[in-house]
């Protein structure tokens, strides 16, 4: 099996750390603490569905494809995290889930625009 290419470790990161911003700037507006095991309890569910999603598209393929990979990884991550922040009695109001739906796919697709401009312009200047 061959190693993951640096395109792929930077993909999961930036997922990793969109999420765990969300998480972090969700609990500093609910004056929650920031304890790692506070923060722990928010974001395992997230990451378990951020997970999923990368095996279902396996993004490994093409981490910066927005459709079909981003798309697919954005809603796998949010329905697999409200059903169990639901399984783990942790709120789960339709704010929450607007809000959690609508900073992930600006963050999950957003980066992902970013990267193929990026991509696309430097090999313009080719």
């Amino acid at each position: 099996m061959n190693p993951p290419r640096p395109s792929v470790w930077i993909a999961q990161t930036l997922d990793v750390i969109l999420i765990l911003v969300f998480v972090i700037v969700g609990r500093v507006s609910h004056h929650e603490s920031l304890s790692i095991v506070g923060i722990l309890i928010t974001l395992w569910p997230f990451l378990v569905g951020l997970a999923a999603g990368w095996l279902i598209t396996r993004s490994w393929r093409t981490p910066f494809r927005i459709f079909w990979n981003g798309v697919t990884i954005w809603l796998v991550t949010v329905l697999i995290a409200m059903l169990l922040r639901v399984a783990s009695n942790q709120g789960v109001e339709i704010g929450f889930v607007l809000v959690a739906a609508a900073f992930l796919v600006v963050g999950m697709l957003g980066w992902r625009a970013i990267a193929l401009l990026i991509r696309r312009l430097s090999r313009a200047r080719r």
